[in-house]
């Protein structure tokens, strides 16, 4: 058998995701991974018998890859996206894209000008429940769609400096978005609010502690994003979808823990989902790099819009809920 070549840029939590995933494909050689502790690179590694590295530029530059998995905080996309294309290597990018639009915005345009294949994180995309919404609401177009992502504030250093992690819209509640996208359309505009964090939190930079995005639908529906985290730990993450007749609810606990309620005239039904969405999207991934598969639900095109739509939606509030309209852009 013929192994898929293989490396991980990054491995934190979903890089850590990606790697079991990819462990389970027994035709795929992880052969690498980077991160910026050595320590931790070292032991991801070290679990597939793969040269570990402190930097993933120099993973791009001495490995020869059929693939690459770039799972790496916002603010470091850019370098690792040009090099990967350059070097035409296939790449899957963990969402954000970016902490910022333009840097997403010149990946997008690289990815287009060189067929580079390039896959994007949007896991709820290949969730079956998620599939299973779609069909229901094909005769049923919703009216209403309100998002929650209420959370405690994640661990990681880097994520309450908005320069670094975008903010919580584009860090988290961008899956509430690219998921509204799916299901009910393109937004043509935005306007959102937030509360600051507060002079006793730290810097003016800081995320603030909660935000909530206005979105208009081009096809007539209007709906809300709301993201939190001040809380002790995860409350609800969830997407509300309502239509004449018909409330549908999907919700994430965590990565296979997912739930599915639908309301209609004719009763309430509830579905619980333990399915793992990360390795079916790497298997869709591996599938498109080896010519066996066409079910990248999220490329790096698609991706863009729902970013520009998140990024968006955070510059609105930082200028006081201005009123801002969602263009495509070149994407």
């Amino acid at each position: 058998m013929t192994r898929t070549r293989v490396a991980c840029i990054g491995s934190g939590f979903i890089a850590g995701r990606h790697l079991a995933a990819l462990g389970f494909f027994d035709d795929v050689e992880v052969v690498a991974v980077a991160d910026t502790v050595p320590d931790r690179a070292e032991a991801a590694a070290a679990a597939f018998g793969a040269r570990a590295y402190g930097d993933g530029l120099d993973l791009l530059r001495e490995q020869e890859l059929d693939a690459v998995w770039i799972c790496v905080p916002p603010f470091a996309h850019g370098a690792l996206e040009e090099l990967a294309v350059a070097r035409g290597v296939p790449l899957f990018v963990e969402k954000p894209l970016a902490c910022d639009l333009p840097t997403a915005e010149r990946i997008a345009a690289l990815v287009r000008s060189t067929g580079t294949l390039a896959a994007v994180g949007y896991h709820w995309r290949y969730l079956a429940l998620v599939e299973e919404v779609r069909e229901l609401l094909r005769d049923r177009p919703p009216a209403v769609v309100t998002g929650y992502w209420l959370d405690r504030t994640p661990a990681a250093p880097w994520w309450v400096d908005r320069a670094s992690s975008g903010g919580q819209m584009v860090e988290q509640a961008t899956h509430l978005l690219d998921l509204a996208r799916l299901l009910v359309g393109e937004v043509s505009a935005v306007r959102a609010v937030e509360v600051p964090a507060g002079p006793d939190a730290g810097p003016a930079t800081m995320v603030p502690m909660a935000a909530s995005a206005t979105l208009s639908f081009t096809a007539g529906a209007i709906g809300t994003v709301t993201s939190a985290r001040f809380l002790h730990a995860r409350h609800r993450v969830a997407l509300h979808l309502l239509g004449e007749g018909c409330a549908i609810e999907l919700s994430e606990r965590s990565l296979t823990d997912h739930e599915l309620l639908v309301s209609t005239t004719e009763g309430t039904r509830v579905r619980a989902s333990d399915e793992d969405p990360i390795r079916r999207e790497d298997r869709a991934f591996l599938d498109a790099v080896t010519g066996r598969g066409h079910d990248v639900r999220a490329p790096y095109a698609e991706a863009l819009r729902s970013h520009r739509l998140a990024t968006t939606a955070e510059r609105s509030a930082q200028e006081g809920g201005t009123l801002l309209s969602i263009g495509d852009g070149d994407a």
